[in-house]
């Protein structure tokens, strides 16, 4: 029977489901942070960035599905996320870019492709315009590239039920368990004011994108998504039915379907 969780009943009781056990693991130093990251299986890369006030461990439900299709997942904790320190710098995209391709450098990948989610889909996207040669193709879930092109914020049970699930996990896996309120309010800068990317510099995207978004998502408006698409060449636009801003925990084989088609699509 396909796991479902449309309300995050589950996840916010147990989170998402274990992951396996890595096979490489560790903390790379960058810009007064110590960033966390594993690496599963082999064969061609797949790092998953995860989202705002997440950490990896929110991509149970992916590796499984990568691994069996014969891919290496890469997955990596955002600086002041789950497992990765930060200074007192204030959050950007870009330098959790840059720790990005320090993880990259330190486990000697060359290029993989990118499934971002939220925030992580944002760096993965900046990657693309900053670092193509490293980027293989970035499917691109949930996000923003300029404020605009976010809703107005509304509580709902399931937003609530995903922001308990954070403040869970963030107090078993920071080495600053009792900073949450603190590590929300930097978070939640940078998320009201950054990126601004234009149109201009989304058209000189090179690398194969898809843009993705739940049918009902809470945060980021359908037709930003669609100007997104729209203005990186050859986008695609992918839009998921009967989920919102939380599908790789929702439905995690519908997801898995649509990134796996994306992948599959990619040049070896």
């Amino acid at each position: 029977m396909e796991q479902q969780d449309d309300e995050l009943i589950r996840f916010d009781a147990h989170g998402a489901e274990p992951l396996p056990p890595a096979s490489i693991e560790g903390h790379v130093g960058r810009a007064g942070a110590r960033i966390w990251y594993a690496s599963y299986g082999a064969g061609p890369a797949v790092i998953l960035l995860h989202g705002g006030l997440g950490h990896s461990g929110n991509w149970g439900y992916q590796v499984p599905a990568l691994l069996q299709s014969g891919r290496r997942v890469v997955l990596i904790d955002s600086r002041g996320h789950g497992r990765s320190t930060r200074d007192a710098r204030p959050y950007s995209y870009e330098l959790m870019a840059s720790d990005v391709l320090a993880v990259m450098d330190e486990l000697s990948l060359d290029k993989a492709a990118f499934v971002g989610w939220s925030d992580g889909a944002c760096i993965a996207l900046i990657l693309a315009a900053t670092a193509p040669s490293r980027v293989a193709g970035v499917f691109f879930f949930a996000c923003n590239m300029d404020p605009s092109g976010t809703l107005e914020f509304v509580a709902t049970p399931v937003v609530d039920r995903c922001f308990s699930r954070h403040a869970k996990d963030y107090a078993a896996l920071s080495a600053t368990p009792d900073d949450f309120n603190g590590f929300v309010e930097a978070v939640s800068l940078m998320m009201r004011t950054e990126p601004n990317y234009r149109a201009e510099d989304l058209g000189r995207i090179r690398v194969p994108v898809a843009t993705a978004l739940g049918e009902h998502d809470e945060f980021i408006k359908p037709e930003h998504a669609e100007y997104l698409a729209g203005s990186i060449p050859d986008a695609q636009m992918i839009t998921l039915k009967g989920v919102s801003h939380f599908a790789p925990l929702q439905r995690p084989a519908e997801f898995n379907a649509a990134v796996l088609s994306f992948l599959d699509g990619l040049s070896s």
